[in-house]
């Protein structure tokens, strides 16, 4: 039974990744997040130039929130990646929408703080789709 389990697990971890949302509308949107945002592949080519404010978010799909190497996070997000987060487009969405209040329940912490002050009020399933797409996955 256990190697069934296992089997199933490995088999989802290694499923490729999908996205609900219109990448070239996402492609559109991801201008508001561009001024904070890059992305950028692992040996650096930039896919869209942009801000050092915020992580890059090449390859966020699957990823532990709070662990891009080299850069500093705040306290909240690395908490959160600690108790699990990891980034879908659900939790994408929900935390563009509005990251304070996102972590906020996450932690089940009412002083959690995001260094995100934007908030993407609509499209967000799209720049995830964007990202997805052309982060290689």
């Amino acid at each position: 039974m256990n190697r069934i389990l296992a089997t199933a697990i490995i088999g989802l971890l290694a499923a490729p990744v999908y996205a609900e949302g219109d990448a070239e509308a996402g492609k559109k949107t991801f201008n508001k997040c561009k001024s904070c945002h890059q992305i950028a592949t692992p040996d650096g080519e930039a896919i869209v130039k942009g801000g050092k404010t915020g992580p890059n978010l090449y390859g966020i799909a699957g990823r532990t929130a709070g662990t891009v190497e080299g850069f500093k996070y705040g306290d909240s997000i690395v908490a959160a990646g600690e108790n699990g987060l990891v980034w879908d487009e659900a939790t994408f969405v929900e935390y563009a929408q509005d990251p304070k209040t996102f972590l906020k329940t996450y932690l089940d912490d009412t002083a959690a703080k995001s260094k995100m002050t934007f908030k993407l009020k609509k499209g967000g399933e799209d720049v995830y789709a964007y990202i997805v797409s052309v982060s290689g996955e």
